[in-house]
C-alpha cells in the first residue's frame, strides 16, 4: 500500500512541481509586487507603497477603458453558448453530413488562436475583404472599417469571439446531450408535448449543469483573454480594444512597470472571481442536477 502510494506521489511529482515553479511562486511574487512601485528597467529595488498603485488605477483613464472593454467582451459568452447550443440540438439528430457538420463547427478550436485572428484580418480588410464586399454587394457604399476603425473595431473582435465559440460549445452540449434517455423524449411525444416544449421543459432543465459550466468558463476565458486580440490590434486602434490583459501586459512588458502590472492582474483575478461566485450563486435558482 506504501509502495503504491509512493509511486502515485512520483507520478504527479512533475506537475506539482511545475505548477509550483511557473504558476504558485510567481503568483506569489506578483501578489507581494503590487504593493511596490518596482520598475524593472530602473535596476532599482521594489520600494513597498501600499495601496498607491490602485489610486492610480482608479485615476488612470486607460484603465477605465479597458475595464469597459473587458466587461464588452462578456457578451459575446451567451450568445455564443446559444448558438453553440441550437447547433448541437440539430447535429444531434440524423441530418445529412452529420459529421462533416461536427468536424467543420468544431474545426475552429483546435486550430491556432493566431492562425484563425490572421483569417479574421483578412475577412475584415477595409479595401478588398470579402465581408465588406458582399456589404457593397448589398448597398451598403461605406461599409466598417472594422480592425482598422476605432469606432469598429470592438464589434469586429465582438463578432471574431462569437464565432469562435461556438464550436467548442457545441461539441460540449452535444455530449450533454447524448447522456439524455430516448426513452424519455419519446414518452414525452407520445403525451403529445411539441419540439418546443420537449426543449424548454425536458433538454434545457437536463443539460443545465453543463450550462453553468460553459457559462463560467466562458466568462474566465474572454476576461483572460489575450492572443487573438494582440495578433490583430495589439490593443488598437487608439486603445479601443484595449483589455484588462493587454493593459497589464503593455504596463509589464513595455513600460516594465511591474508593481503597476501586477495590481491590474489582481484586479482582472478579483473580477474574474467576482463574476464565478455571481453566477454560482445564482445557479440554485435555474440548475438542475
Amino acid at each position: 500500500m506504501k509502495r503504491q502510494r509512493l509511486l502515485g506521489y512520483v507520478f504527479i511529482a512533475p506537475n506539482l512541481i511545475g505548477m509550483m515553479i511557473f504558476m504558485l511562486i510567481p503568483a506569489l511574487f506578483s501578489f507581494y509586487l503590487m504593493f511596490t512601485d518596482w520598475v524593472f528597467a530602473s535596476g532599482e529595488p521594489p520600494h513597498f507603497i501600499g495601496l498607491d498603485n490602485f489610486k492610480m488605477m482608479v485615476r488612470d483613464d486607460l484603465f477605465a477603458v479597458s475595464v469597459k472593454n473587458t466587461l464588452l467582451v462578456l457578451i459575446p459568452v451567451p450568445i455564443s453558448i446559444i448558438l453553440g447550443f441550437l447547433i448541437a440540438v440539430m447535429l444531434n439528430n440524423r441530418v445529412y453530413l452529420q459529421k462533416t457538420l461536427r468536424a467543420f463547427f468544431f474545426a475552429p478550436y483546435f486550430t491556432s488562436g493566431i492562425a484563425i485572428a490572421f483569417v479574421w484580418m483578412v475577412l475584415f480588410q477595409p479595401a478588398n475583404g470579402p465581408i465588406n464586399a458582399f456589404l457593397r454587394s448589398v448597398g451598403i457604399a461605406e461599409p466598417p472599417k472594422w480592425f482598422a476603425s476605432p469606432d469598429s473595431a470592438m464589434y469586429a473582435v465582438l463578432i471574431m469571439m462569437i464565432a469562435g465559440g461556438i464550436g467548442y460549445n457545441m461539441i460540449i452540449y452535444l455530449a450533454a446531450l447524448q447522456e439524455i434517455s430516448p426513452e424519455q423524449l419519446e414518452a414525452a411525444k407520445m403525451d403529445g408535448a411539441t419540439f418546443g416544449q420537449l426543449l424548454r421543459l425536458i433538454i434545457l432543465p437536463l443539460v443545465s449543469p453543463t450550462t453553468l459550466f460553459l457559462m463560467i468558463t466562458g466568462c474566465i476565458g474572454s476576461i483572460k483573454g489575450f492572443g487573438m486580440i494582440y495578433a490583430i490590434t495589439q490593443g488598437g486602434p487608439a486603445n479601443s480594444t484595449t483589455v484588462f490583459s493587454i493593459f497589464a501586459y503593455k504596463k509589464a512588458f513595455n513600460f516594465y512597470e511591474m508593481g503597476y502590472a501586477s495590481a491590474v492582474s489582481w484586479s482582472m483575478f478579483l473580477l474574474i472571481l467576482g463574476i464565478s461566485l455571481i453566477q454560482w450563486a445564482g445557479q440554485k435558482k435555474w440548475v438542475h442536477y
